[in-house]
Parts: C-alpha cells; structure tokens; sequence
C-alpha cells in the first residue's frame, strides 16, 4: 500500500539533538514533520485530519509518552504511536502495545528500524481514516430509514424471509414488502449482501426486536 502525500509525522522529545536528527532522517525520507518539545504542546494543537503517526519519548518533564497515549485515547484521537526511549522496560513496553501502540523502540535504534515503523504507523493510520470515512457514509445512508424501515432491515439481514419478519413483528407480509424496498431504495443496495455489508461498515450489529405490530 502506498504511504499517502498527505501523511504526517509528529516528532515529540525534549531533546533537541533527538528533534534534530529524527526531523533529518524524516526528511531525507521524504516525510512531512512536525516537532515538539513537549507532550503538552502537541495536545495544544488541533488533530490533523489526515494520517498520521507520533514518534514520542516514553520519559520527558510534564506529560510522559504513557501520559500522552491515554490522553489521546481519551480523546478518540486517530494517531498511531511509536515510543522511544532509553529507559524502557518489559512491563511498559507491554502496556503500550496492549493499548494500540505501532512499536516500542529502545535507543539506540536504526535508522532503517525506525523508518519501517513509520510506514507501518501510516499505513495503519490511512486504513483507519478510510474505516472511519465508510462508517460515516453507512451511518449517514441508514440515517434516511424511518424506525420501521431500519426495524425491517435489521431483520433482513439476519437472513429472514418476508414471511418470517411479518410473523416476528405481527405485520403482513405485503407491509413487510413495502418497507424493505422503500429502505432498498434508500440505501442504494439491490441484494441482502450487499445491506449486510452496509451494515457492517456501519458497525451496526443485527437484532432481533420484540413482536410489535407494524402499521
């Protein structure tokens, strides 16, 4: 998968020297970048709207990198995390993963090490943007359903028949006919499957609902 123009990596230690040399390698790698001294400045600034990834120091003054990730998590914030640091451990190490982190560094690190994480952190992130933006689109379209219609989709997806989803809901079958090619048409969609994967990008879980009666 190719590393989208629109990418951008953050930077964030309190060293100068390590700003310097990672924004040197960053660019001799043809990355966009942003540094940062401190954790707390980069919350300051808004989130970027496209990939991104964020290379940040595990142990800094104010706001550490374990700070940094929760906060972001916190947030619903999309940005993928790579952590460096000299002064990791097992324990920490495991923490962060668990929590979604792309990579765990120790230093010193190779160049080439470091720049395989940043690709995988963006790739990662552009997959992630495109869920969200399909989500989006699924919601916005199962939005236009009136209740009984987004009832009756529900249904369809499971599997039932017509005949199976009046009897569940206590409604003629010809009123079930009705309603599903009124949301069909809403949707956009001409077969179950494709409604079951609408659904899924929606992350809309199918359900059956108790036996009430349709008008």
């Amino acid at each position: 998968m190719m590393i989208s123009p629109n990418s951008l990596v953050f930077v964030i230690d309190d060293d100068p020297s390590v700003r310097k040399g990672l924004t040197r390698l960053l660019r001799s790698a043809g990355y966009k970048n942003e540094i940062f001294e401190s954790a707390s400045d980069f919350l300051k600034r808004e989130q970027y709207p496209g990939p991104a990834c964020v290379i940040v120091d595990v142990r800094m003054p104010g706001l550490n990198g374990m700070d940094l990730q929760e906060a972001l998590i916190q947030r619903r914030r999309k940005e993928q995390l790579i952590f460096i640091t000299g002064h990791g451990d097992i324990s920490m190490c495991a923490q962060a993963m668990k929590a979604g982190a792309v990579a765990f560094l120790p230093k010193p690190f190779r160049d080439d090490e470091l720049l395989g994480c940043v690709e995988r952190s963006l790739i990662r992130s552009a997959e992630q943007h495109r869920r969200s933006a399909e989500e989006d689109e699924a919601r916005t379209l199962l939005g236009l359903l009136t209740p009984r219609e987004l009832e009756v989709m529900q249904l369809v997806v499971t599997g039932m028949l017509n005949k199976q989803i009046a009897g569940e809901l206590g409604a003629a079958e010809k009123t079930i006919k009705v309603h599903r090619g009124r949301a069909m048409r809403k949707l956009n969609v001409t077969s179950v499957a494709e409604l079951v994967r609408l659904t899924e990008k929606a992350c809309l879980a199918p359900s059956l609902t108790p036996k009430t009666k349709v008008s």
